[in-house]
C-alpha cells in the first residue's frame, strides 16, 4: 500500500497531465469504476457461495 509521500507525488502527476478542470471529472469517473467492479465481486462471491451450498446437500 502506498504511503502518504506515494500518494502526494501521484496526485500531483495526474494534477499536472490532466489539470484542474478536469480533476471532477476523472474523479467521477475512477468513482463509478470502482462501484462496478465492487458489485462483480459481490456478485461473485455470492455465485461461489450458492456453489459452495449446493455442493454441501
Amino acid at each position: 500500500m502506498p504511503g502518504t509521500p506515494e500518494l502526494l507525488v501521484i496526485f500531483l502527476l495526474v494534477l499536472i497531465l490532466f489539470g484542474p478542470d478536469k480533476l471532477p471529472e476523472l474523479a467521477k469517473q475512477i468513482g463509478k469504476g470502482v462501484r462496478q467492479l465492487r458489485r462483480a465481486s459481490d456478485d461473485l462471491k455470492r455465485q461461489i457461495n450458492i456453489f459452495d451450498d449446493e455442493d454441501d446437500k
